[in-house]
């Protein structure tokens, strides 16, 4: 059933020009009337979004910190839903922003109570933020470590009882005690095809994708999710599966300057080793011929023996998990001898197929797995225009392969729908031009607005850049800053080293709750952060999005110069420009600056301190391009 507009239409009248009318009576009338701060540059970014709206068009909106964009994207997205009878898409920048919107203290919330909308707006979250049963079960069968997760789950789980009547689960917000490392134990992974589980009706994720996809106003995802639907999205439907999104009205990119990092996310191809092998030994334990397991074994030293040489022709990188790859004679023998075993492999699978003596699940596993590896190897042992990279985490070793051609696929893809594409953003311009962004993504066309922040920053910040010879000098000035002014702080890492030094640093039991993240799921630290007024919270990825108005956040602390990492994919950029120093790595930092920066005013009766630490004998151009874009002088 259509949702009702928020105002009369009738079949004579333009929806557009009602639409105008009743945005104005939004921000000059009911808005202020409940108490909303309304800001002339929030109504001007209103009348600009009309226009994309009308035309079916890709329009950059770059708006200062505080402008009120969310609101403004939220009203247009919710009417021309309603108007279409499609829900809006609504994509976050990642997995740690989208439970931004729908938190109690949030916009979404806020514009349901003031203009007594009644929104409809689910989330579409990532796989592996969703349990996996069969995982599960194979922890608890194994050890008690997960049983309270096990016990916690509904009774038709388990029972078999109708599900006439259910409830979802399964959301990693669900088990905030856990930390990362112990949900992926149970998450789903890459290595699950859900599509031939037995379990898949009773599965959390499987519900919770009937949930969203039925939505009428608004559905919630991040960026790299909705890449993961448009590059997935024929797949599925040559599988007999629905595409992991519905048809939509719009789509809204929230902090649109990063979509381009998801594009590329989304391309990648892995080849991990252990998978490859965890995945072999599973058909041994069928009853498959001796020509088969030779193979498998065969298979098994040859992977073996080519993520052994790929392991000494790499070079790790400082503040990355991304370690270059040099293609020795080596390195490449090895990998067209895995790919030749694993070629024959395939066909020798084809034979047990027929013979059925192979667990179907298991087989189909497999085989979409080998077929993936087959291609990554191909990719990978040839001249192609692409990035690769090995990693490395607690003895897991992987190859990643990324080709470059998002341009291509993005014009193809998505931006030759017609249908308003909204990037909203503090930071989308270079030097006043759009080009840049629009070029990356494969945009033609496209209409474009800038308007700067309403926020008086010389009355509300302060910010202060002092120098340090050493990490422990930083951590220890944090720590002192924070006991001065009873936490309400935001520590900024630009890496998970810088992170782990500063935890390592605090020894003593400090006067206040200090939450780091990745201890627990992310939105619950946000949350307790928020609630809890001396609270300080440590992230690596918080440097958008994140919205905390009031005397919980009164200290941002930018603990390093946010340079991008020497790793594979900046190096790639790099290498494709006259200047990497000037074109990629000053602007990446620059504008990852000020994003940091912006998470202190939220309104206009926020006040506080930024910290920008520097290393000592930082140069001279350095400094001087820092302080050209801060929103105020440095504090003496």
């Amino acid at each position: 059933m259509q949702k009702q507009l928020p105002f009369t239409l009738s079949k004579s009248e333009s929806f557009f020009e009602k639409l105008g009318d009743w945005i104005g009576d939004v921000f000059y009338d009911l808005l202020p009337e409940e108490g909303f701060e309304v800001r002339d540059e929030q109504i001007y970014m209103a009348f600009q979004l009309e226009k994309a709206f009308q035309e079916n068009k890709v329009m950059f909106a770059e708006a200062g910190v505080g402008t009120g964009k969310t609101i403004v994207y939220l009203l247009y997205a919710i009417c021309y839903a309603r108007y279409k009878n499609r829900p809006a898409i609504i994509a976050c920048a990642d997995e740690t922003l989208i439970e931004q919107l729908v938190k109690k203290e949030g916009d979404i919330a806020k514009l349901e109570k003031a203009l007594q909308l009644n929104i409809d707006v689910r989330l579409a979250k990532s796989r592996d933020q969703y349990l996996c049963l069969n995982k599960l079960d194979q922890s608890v069968a194994s050890s008690d470590v997960h049983m309270d997760v096990f016990h916690q789950l509904p009774d038709f789980v388990h029972t078999g009882i109708s599900m006439q009547s259910f409830e979802r689960y399964g959301d990693r917000k669900d088990f905030p005690q856990l930390s990362n490392d112990q949900w992926n134990e149970i998450a789903w992974d890459s290595l699950q095809d859900c599509f031939s589980c037995d379990q898949r009706h009773r599965c959390g994720q499987t519900l919770h994708r009937d949930y969203y996809r039925s939505s009428q106003d608004l559905i919630i995802c991040s960026h790299d999710f909705y890449m993961e639907h448009i590059w997935t999205k024929e797949a599925r439907k040559r599988e007999g599966q629905l595409p992991l999104l519905p048809e939509s009205s719009c789509v809204v990119f929230d902090e649109g300057h990063l979509l381009e990092y998801a594009s590329q996310k989304a391309l990648t191809y892995k080849l991990t080793e252990q998978t490859l092998e965890t995945l072999l030994e599973r058909l041994t334990a069928n009853d498959v011929r001796d020509k088969t397991l030779n193979l498998i074994d065969e298979s098994i030293i040859a992977s073996e023996q080519f993520f052994e040489v790929l392991h000494d022709a790499s070079e790790k990188t400082v503040g990355s998990d991304k370690q270059m790859i040099k293609k020795t004679p080596d390195v490449l023998a090895k990998g067209k001898k895995l790919a030749s075993l694993l070629s024959d492999l395939e066909e020798e699978l084809v034979f047990e197929s027929e013979l059925y003596v192979i667990n179907e699940y298991d087989l189909k596993i497999v085989e979409g797995y080998l077929e993936q590896i087959t291609y990554s190897l191909s990719l990978f042992l040839k001249e192609l225009k692409g990035i690769i990279w090995f990693e490395e985490y607690e003895g897991k070793r992987t190859l990643v392969i990324m080709p470059r051609m998002v341009e291509d696929i993005m014009r193809e893809e998505v931006f030759s729908q017609k249908k308003p594409f909204i990037f909203s953003s503090a930071t989308l311009s270079e030097n006043g031009s759009f080009s840049y962004i629009a070029k990356s993504l494969g945009i033609d066309e496209f209409l474009s607005f800038r308007v700067n922040s309403p926020f008086n920053y010389d009355e509300a910040m302060k910010i202060q850049i002092p120098s340090f010879p050493s990490v422990e000098e930083k951590c220890m000035y944090t720590v002192t800053q924070l006991m001065e002014a009873g936490g309400r702080g935001l520590v900024l890492f630009s890496n998970e080293e810088e992170q782990q030094q500063f935890k390592r640093h605090i020894r003593e039991e400090l006067p206040f709750p200090i939450y780091f993240e990745g201890d627990a799921e992310i939105s619950t630290l946000v949350s307790k952060f928020q609630q809890e007024e001396s609270a300080v919270l440590c992230s690596t990825h918080l440097w958008e999005g994140l919205d905390i108005p009031g005397s919980s956040l009164e200290n941002v602390f930018i603990f390093s110069l946010p340079f991008p990492p020497h790793d594979p994919v900046f190096t790639a950029k790099r290498e494709s420009t006259e200047n990497s120093f000037e074109e990629v790595d000053i602007p990446y930092m620059l504008l990852r600056l000020r994003q940091g920066i912006g998470r202190l005013i939220r309104t206009h009766e926020d006040k506080g301190k930024v910290h920008i630490l520097m290393n000592q004998n930082e140069p001279q151009k350095i400094i001087d391009l820092v302080h050209s874009v801060l929103p105020v002088s440095v504090s003496k």
